[in-house]
């Protein structure tokens, strides 16, 4: 459900960027999403039909990038991609990690006419 409230946030900051370089449509939002967000992107894009009704992005494509889970293991220094329920560094086998990408939930860019 936490879908709704970050469409909605989106929109608004794609809405005032391009009011800001006086565009008349929005054609295409591109957003980064980071795998830990857990946010469904089929969620968002139905929000967005609901929301971006009588707006200059309605209509308007959503493009998302997915980042993948990458730690760092603070015992020998690695950096690798974190699998699902492995949260040990497969080098040395200890689980003390700092998670380097995966958090990510930002309006990369917009394009508009």
């Amino acid at each position: 459900m936490h879908e709704l409230s970050i469409t909605q946030s989106m929109l608004e900051v794609a809405l005032e960027q391009a009011e800001k370089s006086e565009a008349k449509e929005i054609k295409k939002i591109n957003v980064v999403i980071g795998e830990m967000t857990g946010i469904v992107e089929q969620c968002v894009q139905f929000y967005f039909k609901f929301l971006g009704k009588g707006t200059i992005a309605e209509g308007a494509t959503l493009s998302f990038t997915r980042v993948p889970t990458t730690a760092r293991c603070r015992s020998c220094g690695k950096d690798f991609e974190v699998e699902e329920f492995a949260w040990a560094c497969p080098y040395c086998g200890v689980n003390d990690l700092e998670i380097t990408a995966g958090k990510e939930l930002f309006v990369e860019s917009i394009e508009v006419e």
